[in-house]
């Protein structure tokens, strides 16, 4: 079960997640999503809020209904692409805003993701 926050609808949150879901690959292009049912209690919310929000992501073109066979991912791998784009950068953009906010520099900022990002330790947080 996951907690949702009041900033925005669930069902948006929903979507935010599934979205998110399939542009890391969790949910490959064309395969089958779970049951309405089931991410309902995954989730711990309404069966109907689950339904917005598929809904929702059908309207964006991010998955598509098959009748009884159920809902599946996409074949367009170009839209996945772009919206994976668009989340890395909007992603970079809150990480620089934050980085600013604090005052870090940009060879300093880049040096502690650099040591994330290649494992070579992580950012000293303490």
């Amino acid at each position: 079960m996951l907690k949702f926050s009041t900033e925005k609808p669930i069902y948006i949150q929903i979507v935010d997640l599934v979205q998110a879901r399939i542009i890391m690959g969790h949910y490959p292009p064309e395969s089958k999503l779970p049951s309405v049912r089931d991410f309902a209690v995954e989730l711990g919310v309404n069966p109907n809020t689950v339904q917005r929000a598929l809904v929702t992501l059908e309207q964006g073109g991010f998955v598509k209904c098959a009748g009884t066979a159920g809902r599946f991912v996409t074949g367009d791998r170009e839209l996945i692409e772009k919206a994976r784009e668009k989340m890395v950068c909007e992603k970079a953009l809150d990480f620089a805003t934050c980085m600013k906010q604090c005052g870090c520099g940009t060879e300093e900022a880049i040096k502690a993701v650099r040591r994330y990002m290649e494992g070579t330790g992580e950012p000293q947080c303490q």
